[in-house]
């Protein structure tokens, strides 16, 4: 290869970010962002397929050109297995199931973690499945009901999704378990607290790897080796309802926040003491979790549909101060594309635009459909995936990013 045809090709590619999955809740790196840019022409009017897939609440999982997300129908929940670039049906898998429409509609929460060549979901009720990629075929089974010894689901129904830690995969049912990923043997299991509807979150601190997860009886650290507590801070909020995700923003440090005006808090934890390092009532995420950009997270704040009209908002992650705050949106759910936020409101409208501790100035704007949305959408090889509770699915081909 010449320099100069070099260069050529080196150039044609500068400004481009490469296409990447979302195999799992909260992305590729765990923490609703995503390396991959949108382009600056981006069109929400694109859509490159729908789909309905029943009631719920579950987001999607991105990966080896395979799209993963869950609903109800009938008496039935399926997980369903689509083509990435058609939404052609690959694979699905149907199971009798609950709704637990507990002031709301009821249907699955999780969301499909994609790990190689296997597929772990959870029901709202409680079953845990292990599938092949490619055909569905079932593994290995669990009902965590009969696992954890409870009668009855959570009041709020399984949540959390289930989280991969090296040759383990871990899913929250009162307690914490880790199950073999590959036989489903249980390796460990935690001590019994109320539930966790969110999902369990691995962490560094120093050189070790730690396991955080919130708990409806606060924030809980454990060893992912073993499921000993190693570390609790009691946080409780109204309705029971933690059902955000334990956010890392630092060596050692997590960002937890709740809805009910409950507030948020930045807890250290320095592989000895579990340290709140401050508290504060400027972002109470209700059930999306906030994202973090260069020092500032940025989140809905307030409860959906009770008390005080609910605002986007930006923070500082270091002590809490708030920056910035707009009724405009009311309710809705947040994630991040490079230096770029997604933006999703309850009622179906979605915002791309720049991530500024300054305010938020949307560069695009489009209703994408009808319904009530409260589940995150994601950003996956240039399409968006958005779905309302009723089970309707769109995706939008913006472009390969740049």
């Amino acid at each position: 290869m010449t320099l100069r045809f070099y260069l050529i090709v080196m150039l044609s590619f500068a400004g481009f970010s490469s296409a990447v999955d979302w195999p799992k809740w909260l992305g590729p790196s765990e923490n609703g962002k995503t390396s991959e840019t949108l382009p600056e022409n981006a069109n929400l009017k694109d859509v490159a397929w729908e789909a309905e897939v029943g009631i719920g609440f579950s987001s999607f999982s991105v990966a080896q050109g395979k799209v993963f997300t869950m609903g109800y129908q009938d008496g039935k929940e399926t997980v369903w297995c689509f083509s990435e670039p058609d939404g052609k049906v690959l694979w699905k898998h149907s199971y009798p199931a609950e709704l637990m429409p507990n002031l709301h509609e009821g249907g699955p929460n999780a969301t499909p973690t994609i790990d190689g060549d296997r597929v772990y979901a959870i029901s709202k009720d409680g079953q845990l499945h292990c599938y092949t990629l490619s055909d569905g075929k079932i593994l290995w089974k669990k009902n965590m009901l009969k696992e954890a010894g409870m009668y009855r689901a959570p009041e709020w129904g399984y949540g959390g999704s289930p989280y991969i830690h090296n040759d383990l995969v871990i899913v929250e049912s009162c307690a914490t378990f880790a199950y073999h990923k590959v036989t489903g043997e249980e390796v460990w299991r935690s001590e019994k607290y109320r539930p966790a509807y969110g999902s369990p979150q691995l962490f560094q601190s120093g050189e070790k790897s730690f396991l955080a997860t919130l708990k409806t009886d606060g924030l809980v650290i454990l060893d992912p080796a073993n499921g000993k507590t190693l570390g609790f801070h009691q946080w409780r909020t109204s309705f029971q309802t933690n059902a955000t995700t334990p956010l890392v923003v630092g060596d050692g440090q997590l960002f937890v926040s709740t809805g009910y005006d409950r507030g948020c808090a930045l807890f250290k934890f320095d592989g000895d003491q579990l340290t709140k390092l401050y508290e504060e009532t400027t972002m109470s995420n209700h059930m999306g979790n906030s994202v973090l950009i260069d020092g500032f997270l940025y989140g809905f704040d307030g409860t959906a549909h009770r008390g005080r009209p609910v605002e986007f908002c930006c923070i500082a992650v270091a002590d809490g101060a708030k920056q910035w705050s707009t009724k405009a949106f009311k309710y809705g759910s947040v994630i991040a594309a490079g230096n770029e936020l997604i933006v999703l409101t309850e009622q179906g409208e979605m915002l791309l635009g720049k991530a500024s501790p300054q305010g938020f100035e949307p560069r695009t704007r489009e209703p994408i459909l009808e319904g009530r949305f409260w589940t995150p959408p994601v950003y996956a090889n240039g399409k968006i995936y958005a779905r309302n509770a009723a089970g309707k699915v769109v995706v939008l081909g913006v472009g390969s990013g740049k």
